[in-house]
């Protein structure tokens, strides 16, 4: 297992808490000199606010660790490509380098609409690797929106 493998594993494992909360599950950790320092994810129905996003929550936390607001030399594990408010956060806090599981065509922002984190016109970019352990990432968010498809059917009959 190479170590990016062992740490989007991590991630998928966070995103497992995510889906056991009923929350689309994302996951995410952040990783400084081969050591995991931040953890999220999503919780955004739980806390009832947009603003808690995996990435959110795990830059977060990394900004206590460093103690600065800056996260050069940070790498994040994210198993679902980030959304546009995650991807400005992510260039914001001056993370070196984002590794994504799997993208998501109908709102990334890491390279599926846009790409907000290699964009030459922002004082900062972002290195970017795409792909690492796509079908398990990828299985993990199609199973949840299967299973709440089935949960809207069910509860539909019950009310008829």
């Amino acid at each position: 297992m190479t170590e990016q493998e062992r740490f989007m594993k991590e991630a998928i494992r966070l995103a497992k808490k995510a889906y056991a909360l009923e929350e689309v599950p994302i996951g995410c950790v952040i990783v400084r000199d081969g050591k995991i320092i931040a953890r999220g994810y999503n919780r955004r129905n739980t806390d009832k606010t947009a603003l808690a996003h995996a990435e959110i929550a795990a830059i977060k936390k990394a900004c206590r660790v460093v103690g600065d607001w800056r996260l050069e030399g940070c790498s994040m594990y994210v198993t679902l490509e980030p959304c546009q408010m995650c991807a400005g956060a992510i260039v914001q806090s001056r993370l070196t380098e984002v590794i994504i599981g799997c993208m998501n065509p109908k709102a990334g922002c890491a390279g599926s609409i846009l790409n907000l984190l290699e964009m030459d016109q922002f004082n900062h970019q972002v290195q970017v690797k795409r792909g690492v352990m796509e079908e398990e990432c990828s299985a993990m968010l199609s199973g949840f929106f299967r299973d709440l498809r089935e949960k809207k059917k069910k509860a539909k009959k019950k009310e008829e």
